[in-house]
């Protein structure tokens, strides 16, 4: 399995959207790859077409959706014309699911990533995320449970803060949101934390000498 700043494994796969060659099809954009345990399954319904319908608003972040689950394109795309054509949820309806889902029977895909787990299932995939940066680079690992859907929110906010460290280098608090405070890297010398407490700086706050926050740049 892959961690956190590996390169992500490259694969070429056959999708809703036809084939897709990972990384190269997606060269200096941000990736979510996500993997859910089998179509026409209920939790998986409610995430396909709450991403589905945030999916612009992802793309203005220069950010692309990839699914993935351990089924055929012909039940992928038969799950996906039932969502759009009987599905309401939550004021969603007739959502069409644009970005593509991977077919993945032969688990390749899945055993490159990590995304089987022997103890729940050897033929679906867990509820996984990771999220790519445009170096094709993983940035953040998240699993969960069959029985528990993904916050949709959280991981739109943790690919913003990635986007922020990787603009600014700067940090984010606990509970950090769009516009809230960021963190400014600590020093990492003597007389640097001397100059860092003996000046002062507008929007800069400092709680002691290895925690300064300055006013987001975009607020």
């Amino acid at each position: 399995m892959p961690l956190i700043g590996d390169d992500a494994p490259s694969f070429t796969a056959v999708t809703t959207q036809g084939m897709i060659n990972f990384p190269d099809d997606y060269k200096g954009k941000w990736v979510i790859l996500f993997s859910h345990p089998a179509d026409f399954t209920p939790v998986c319904t409610t995430e396909f077409m709450t991403f589905a319908s945030m999916q612009e608003e992802f793309r203005e972040m220069n950010t692309e959706l990839i699914g993935l689950s351990i089924d055929s394109v012909f039940s992928h795309i038969a799950w996906l014309k039932r969502i759009e054509e009987k599905i309401e949820y939550k004021g969603m309806k007739n959502i069409e699911v644009k970005f593509p889902v991977i077919e993945d029977l032969k688990m390749e895909v899945a055993k490159k990533y990590g995304m089987l787990q022997p103890k729940t299932s050897t033929t679906q995939a867990v509820r996984a995320v990771f999220i790519i940066d445009p170096e094709a680079k993983i940035r953040t690992i998240l699993y969960y449970p069959q029985s528990t859907g993904r916050n949709m929110q959280e991981i739109k906010r943790i690919v913003i803060a990635l986007q922020k460290n990787s603009a600014e280098k700067v940090a984010t608090p606990a509970n950090w949101q769009p516009g809230d405070d960021v963190i400014i890297p600590p020093p990492n010398s003597m007389e640097a934390v001397k100059e860092r407490l003996g000046t002062e700086e507008e929007g800069k706050c400092c709680l002691d000498w290895f925690l300064c926050l300055k006013k987001d740049s975009k607020k």
